[in-house]
């Protein structure tokens, strides 16, 4: 396959680095691997003494792992979204991140699905979801969705690393297995204009799959909550409100790992200010968004005054249960990243990337308060008074299994850089040189500040 001169220059690049792992590199390797042990073990325990070892009991049901699988599920439509619009508009500046947007969204839909099974008591009745599922539960519409999108994302993901699978199958690597598993997946792509056609045809037509597709797979799993006649979640507009949060903690996700892999592979050259600063400015236009949904849900809640409702909304506003919670998930995590970018002297790529890592915890709060208050709240009264049957404390199994579950996704995603390059190689002429990205900036920068001179120089003159 032939490339032009720059993709051979990042070819170059990444190739060496996808072979070699570093002392560092080992160092996360070994930290995420013993993370996943001990939610080996911690797996082992549950399936042998039962959920007993979890803080769910009769009353609350749901814990902290239906928390990870709505978290986990939200954060992969931010990348199926950003990644199927910034395609379908040929944003110039997409090329460098859309990558990393992709893999998110295949490696978290993986994830986030074990945590269902996780709840529930009897695996070996699994199979009969699928042998007797009513199709009028919410709960089949969900396991649907998801499977069609995890498919979808996969196809996707596949579809736009074709290229590179082409180039890196000519490409000498000293590790011969990689040369023969690159031309097994490049499926004789050679580049030439009709392939190419027919390759941009099919991606157009995955991202504008894709994008309703996530849409409607995070509004099923908000109707599971909402077709529910429990306070706090019988609402219409739990929907909306499910893909704004959605789409506001995958963004954040993906500037950190924008971040990370910035600094791991150095990559100053590829992923650049510029792109922070504009995934910045969508947290920010989803943060206000998020925080007006926010404020609905609880003003109707309050003023409708139903004594059910009132008793979740007492416990949020509580600060011996859960209001420090609450503030840090409605206000902190919302208004700080808000105020950071919105000011440009705030706004830089490390800033950007701190508010990015408070949003994301935020959003993983709001998660667990959407789903623990509500079941501490029973219509009828307790029958047992246990503390552990009135309030819900997640044990170290639960916690074992979360930490697990973040290492699986850090680990995949590693997997992934090591075997695909985390930014695009071929074709990356399509947008525009981030050379260039960087002088319309710094013409940006150099403009602005010539105009303040202006203004100064002419203040002084009406003075004089």
């Amino acid at each position: 396959m032939e490339l032009d001169s720059k993709s051979t220059r990042a070819l170059h690049f990444f190739a060496p680095q996808m072979e070699k792992i570093s002392k560092a590199g080992i160092i996360n390797i070994v930290i995420m691997l013993l993370f996943i042990l001990g939610g080996v073990y911690a797996l082992v325990v549950q399936i042998v003494k039962g959920h007993v070892v979890t803080g769910m009991r009769d009353n609350v049901v749901w814990g902290i792992y239906i928390a990870n699988f709505i978290f986990f599920i939200g954060i992969s439509y931010a990348g199926a979204l950003i990644s199927g619009i910034l395609h379908l508009l040929r944003v110039e500046w997409r090329t460098p991140i859309i990558r990393i947007a992709e893999i998110i969204t295949v490696v978290s839909t993986l994830i986030g699905p074990s945590y269902i099974l996780l709840c529930m008591g009897r695996l070996d009745r699994l199979h009969y979801l699928a042998l007797y599922g009513r199709i009028q539960s919410p709960i089949i519409w969900d396991v649907l969705a998801i499977s069609t999108y995890l498919i979808g994302s996969i196809i996707f993901l596949y579809l736009a690393t074709i290229r590179d699978l082409a180039a890196l199958r000519d490409y000498p690597f000293k590790q011969k297995w990689r040369n023969k598993v690159y031309r097994f997946l490049a499926v004789n792509f050679n580049g030439n204009s009709e392939q190419n056609r027919f390759l941009d045809r099919s991606l157009d037509i995955m991202s504008a799959i894709i994008i309703p597709l996530a849409v409607l797979v995070h509004s099923v799993l908000a109707w599971i909550f909402g077709m529910t006649l429990r306070p706090g979640w019988h609402s219409t507009i739990f929907a909306p409100y499910f893909v704004v949060a959605a789409v506001f903690s995958g963004t954040g996700v993906l500037i950190i790992a924008m971040w990370i892999f910035r600094r791991y592979f150095h990559l100053e050259t590829y992923i650049t200010k510029i792109h922070f600063n504009y995934l910045g400015i969508i947290l920010m236009i989803l943060g206000a968004l998020y925080a007006y949904f926010t404020f609905s849900e609880y003003l109707t809640s309050w003023y409708g005054s139903e004594t059910w409702e009132m008793e979740v909304l007492f416990k949020l506003f509580d600060q011996d249960e859960y209001w420090w919670w609450f503030f840090f998930a409605a206000f902190v995590g919302v208004l700080l990243p808000i105020i950071v970018i919105l000011i440009p002297r705030f706004r830089s790529i490390n800033s950007i990337t701190a508010v990015s890592v408070i949003a994301v915890l935020a959003l993983w709060v709001k998660r667990y308060l959407i789903i623990i208050p509500t079941l501490e709240t029973p219509l009828l009264p307790l029958q047992d008074l246990r503390p552990e049957y009135i309030h819900y404390q997640p044990t170290l199994v639960e916690w074992l299994l979360t930490f697990a579950g973040i290492a699986m996704f850090c680990f995949l995603f590693y997997l992934f850089a090591k075997f695909i390059p985390i930014v695009p190689v071929v074709k990356v002429k399509e947008g525009r040189n981030y050379a260039d990205l960087r002088k319309m900036v710094q013409n940006r920068i150099i403009k602005r500040k010539i105009k303040e001179l202006k203004l100064k120089e002419a203040q002084k003159m009406q003075n004089t």
